[in-house]
This record gives structure tokens, sequence and C-alpha cells, in this order.
């Protein structure tokens, strides 16, 4: 009676995921309004660096056919509500400088600014 069975071990180990899953997912729940604004605000910032790096390349080479393969020299944020990326055109680029601006709307992100070499192309 003191030994326990294969099958019995089994059931209790079981008993245990689900008891640690239901603390797991409980403890998860008790975020502050705090930390769920700040969580909000860095999926926020990660989707638009995301979307950016979509985006403004794609611009850029539609308006001087060169296909960005250099990094954003300067970023420019409030981190919250706008997003702009600068580069730098390198030897054989067909533009010296590009500035593309991500800003967030009520129906999502939008690149509301884009020049080239000074040039302004998207104005909203």
């Amino acid at each position: 009676m003191g030994e326990l069975s294969g099958s019995q071990k089994m059931m209790i180990a079981v008993a245990a995921v689900f008891a640690i899953g239901f603390f797991m997912v409980g403890s998860n729940k008790e975020q502050t309004d705090e930390q769920r604004k700040s969580a909000s605000m860095i999926r926020d910032r990660a989707n638009m660096n995301r979307i950016a790096g979509q985006k403004c390349p794609q611009l850029i080479k539609k308006h001087t056919g060169t296909q960005i393969s250099s990094l954003v020299s300067k970023t420019k944020t409030d981190n919250a509500t706008y997003l702009t990326y600068e580069y730098t055109g390198e030897k054989g680029d067909n533009f010296k400088t590009a500035s593309c601006t991500l800003s967030a709307s009520d129906t999502g992100f939008h690149i509301t600014k884009f020049s080239v070499d000074g040039k302004v192309i998207v104005d909203k």
C-alpha cells in the first residue's frame, strides 16, 4: 500500500503540471497598469521599427533606383507617435541623404514624410 504504481505516478505528475500552469497564468494576470502600458509601448515601438524597416527602403528604391545596403544612419522618435529614419548614401548610390518618417494613427502606421536629397516627396 505504501508504493505507488506507474499510472498513479503519472497522474500525480500531470496534476502537478496543471497546478503549476494555473499558478503561472494567474500570476501573469496580476500586472499593474504601468506594466501593461510599458509592455504596450515596447510592442508599438517594435512594430514601428519593423514597418519602417520594410517601407522606407522600398520608397528609397522606388524613387532612386538604389537598393539600401547600409544601416540607418540616424533615428529620431518620441517612442509613441513617430519614428524617423535617416539614411546616408554610400559610394555608388543614387542619393546622398534620405529621410523617412513613419507616424502612428488610429488606422495604423503610415509614412507621413519622405525626402531624398532635400527634395520632399511625401508630406502628409
